[in-house]
């Protein structure tokens, strides 16, 4: 393993990046004929770059999917200046009568939320907050109450100055001319940006800095071997690649999976501190520099094994699929013994290994026991005792138990596995195969994990009306008897949007548990408490889910469609799982 801990990858998909990263330079000659050549951060013309924000509710914006608005309208908002109130009425006057135009305000402070939304009480436009301050740098943000008016197809902007000439611009927008008075000098409360000053007043270091973010949270992935397309193995690596790490940085399409990071604490977040962020754009604004003598990340080294935990007691090889290279393929169930496996043994830890992950979508499994059938249950229903066998899902880590957790494999048991497969373009065979890990033989785990998933099947699904982009569905578990909550884990299909979990306790009071706010279907990602969560018996664990079945969701295969639920990407799902572990001993509960 590395010096530094293993945490994500950088990027997934170049071809992605190209695609939906906002890399094109290409404008609207008719919006910036008179201002195409300013490049200087404030100026009206300036290409800012696509970008994605939080609001103040936690909701997730990111600016390319309003490319079929005229432009997005800005409002600079901070808590204490007093004089936006009169601002933000006269602003939302413009909001509500120009329905083309999105209209946004933006914290550049990074405030907190609870009192950005006491501060807009009253305003249903959304406050996006600039925790890290990057958008904000690269917008030229120095005023309070200024309007700036953005144009999310070319990444430029094309309006700034009060908003008591904000009507005149977006009139000029609106009728597709240029902008007469684009740029209109005003005063107001300056912004500063503290991190910025320092860092630019000593220069970021690449080896003191920058290359230990690096190691921590993208080189485990991006590496030779890795499951990314190109390796930061060195500083010239970083460097010819930092304009993408900015961008992917500024649209949070990495690291990968990221969630909210303002509700709960997670082992694996996903996401950079603001402070990181900040170093790695700062340290790309002075060129990416080297500062050597020595290259931290050519330094890393790694293990020679796949296996996470060492070599594994056992592996299950999965009979080899040959997947041809272009149709629609059912799922594929099969039944694999547990060769080797001579006596009941208390399991620990196991991880999947893909054979060929291009084309291994997911899978779902469930032990069956020696005295049962072929018949699997792959959403619960067994014993108590089961072991938890990890499954493969997109972005799949290994899995290890809690300390002193674990369930029974007996012997003669077998493994009923589901494997989804999607097509390529090239025909291949995945081989994989599961490691499993056990306790010292007379070993035995005091505690069991539990759980259940607030599943939507197909006898209460409602189906996802066409061009709806935010389509809400809900499902709740209740949880039986006091426990520890553990972990979540989404699961929809190309139209989802987001997820969020909530505890509704018996005393009446809701809390929020996480917020997966912007779903992605290439990276279902099991979200794990740092310390697990005590609730009591009767709470109900609530899954609100939404679907955006829109044009703007590049990924939508027919936005025209009437979504039922099927399994196949191009229908969709709803399960939101949860882990617990009961406050009882196993012994003394019984099953559930």
């Amino acid at each position: 393993m590395s010096s530094f801990r293993r945490r994500v990858c950088f990027t997934s998909l170049f071809s992605a990046s190209l695609l939906v990263g906002g890399l094109s330079l290409a404008a609207t000659p008719a919006l910036y004929a008179q201002s195409a050549t300013l490049e200087t951060a404030g100026q009206v013309g300036h290409r800012v770059g696509d970008f994605a924000l939080l609001d103040h509710d936690g909701y997730f914006h990111h600016m390319s999917w309003y490319d079929n608005r005229t432009a997005i309208v800005f409002l600079v908002q901070t808590n204490e200046a007093a004089q936006l109130d009169a601002l933000q009425s006269e602003y939302a006057a413009l909001a509500a009568q120009r329905e083309n135009f999105q209209f946004f305000m933006i914290n550049p402070l990074g405030q907190n939320r609870q009192s950005v939304s006491q501060a807009v009480a009253g305003s249903d436009i959304p406050v996006l907050i600039d925790d890290a301050q990057i958008v904000s740098e690269s917008m030229g943000l120095n005023i309070v109450g200024e309007a700036l008016v953005y144009d999310p197809r070319s990444f430029r902007i094309v309006f700034r100055g009060p908003v008591s000439a904000l009507g005149e611009a977006l009139d000029d927008l609106a009728a597709q001319r240029p902008v007469s008075r684009a740029q209109v000098a005003m005063s107001g409360e300056a912004i500063e940006y503290a991190a910025r000053a320092q860092n630019m007043a000593e220069p970021v270091s690449y080896t003191r800095d920058v290359a230990p973010i690096l190691a921590e949270n993208c080189a485990a992935c991006h590496r030779e071997s890795g499951i990314a397309p190109f390796a930061l193995n060195n500083h010239s690596m970083a460097q010819g690649w930092s304009p993408m790490i900015r961008e992917v940085l500024m649209t949070k399409r990495m690291p990968p999976g990221q969630i909210d990071p303002h509700v709960g604490d997670f082992v694996n977040s996903y996401t950079l501190s603001p402070e990181d962020q900040q170093t790695l754009v700062h340290w790309i604004e002075q060129g990416s520099t080297f500062d050597g003598p020595s290259d931290p990340l050519a330094e890393l080294t790694w293990p020679e094994t796949e296996w996470a935990f060492g070599e594994p007691d056992l592996i299950v090889n999965v009979p080899p699929q040959t997947i041809p290279a272009t149709g629609v393929l059912d799922y594929i169930n099969v039944v694999v013994p547990f060769d080797g496996l001579t006596e009941d043994r208390w399991v620990r830890a196991s991880q999947y290994i893909a054979g060929d992950r291009t084309v291994l979508h997911h899978t779902l499994n469930s032990i069956l026991p020696p005295e049962a059938g072929d018949r699997a249950r792959f959403l619960g229903g067994g014993s108590p005792d089961d072991p938890s066998i990890t499954a493969y899902i997109p972005g799949a880590a290994p899995y290890h138990e809690p300390e002193n957790t674990g369930g029974l494999l007996r012997a003669g048991s077998r493994l009923a596995l589901q494997l989804h497969y999607t097509t390529n373009g090239r025909e291949t065979v995945d081989e994989s195969r599961i490691g499993i890990w056990f306790y010292p033989e007379g070993y035995v785990p005091e505690k069991r994990m539990s759980g259940q998933c607030a599943c939507i099947f197909p006898n209460d699904w409602t189906s996802i009306p066409p061009f709806d982009p935010d389509f809400e569905q809900t499902k709740s578990v209740t949880v039986p008897r006091d426990a520890y909550l553990h972990a979540f884990l989404p699961h929809m299909h190309f139209r989802g949007k987001r997820m969020r979990f909530e505890a509704h306790y018996p005393d009446g009071t809701i809390e929020e548990l996480i917020n997966i706010a912007n779903y992605n279907y290439n990276w279902q990602l099991r979200y794990q408490l740092r310390e697990p969560k005590l609730v009591p018996a009767g709470t109900v664990i609530t899954a609100i889910g939404a679907f955006d079945n829109s044009e703007q969701n590049k990924a939508n295969p027919d936005p025209s469609r009437l979504v039922p639920w099927g399994q196949q990407s191009w229908d969709e799902m709803f399960f939101g799982s949860v882990s617990w572990q009961f406050v009882e001993p196993a012994s003394a509960s019984g099953a559930d």
